[in-house]
């Protein structure tokens, strides 16, 4: 919280005005980052993910966790990744890979709960 003169103010959520698609796909894409088979490590603290999932039905495996193929049309969408770059959370080196930034790393989406579940199946 932050506090100017006697009013508690609290951080914005969404500093950087995400729509929805875009914080999906960050929040499937820092996911992504932590797994090591489908992510590596980029000098400058980035993580550069070079393997998305593929959906088999109406579904995908995102490590531990599954998302719904719906929340995930982001992966193929290039305006996403451009916006994603354009805001200092990725490089993006559409189609083939994309790498979060330490700020794309840490950027808190509001969404991870709701669309990643318990895994396995």
């Amino acid at each position: 919280m932050l506090q100017t003169g006697t009013i508690l103010m609290s951080p914005k959520k969404n500093p950087l005005n995400l729509n929805r698609l875009q914080l999906k796909t960050l929040a499937l894409l820092q996911e992504l980052a932590t797994d090591p088979q489908h992510a590596a490590d980029e000098g400058d603290g980035g993580r550069r993910i070079l393997h998305l999932p593929q959906p088999h039905g109406d579904h995908f495996h995102v490590g531990a966790y599954v998302a719904l193929s719906r929340d995930a049309t982001g992966f193929t969408n290039q305006a996403v990744w451009l916006a994603l770059e354009r805001k200092g959370l990725a490089r993006a080196d559409f189609p083939l890979a994309i790498t979060l930034t330490p700020a794309g790393l840490a950027y808190e989406t509001g969404v991870r709960a709701e669309i990643l579940m318990g895994g396995g199946h």
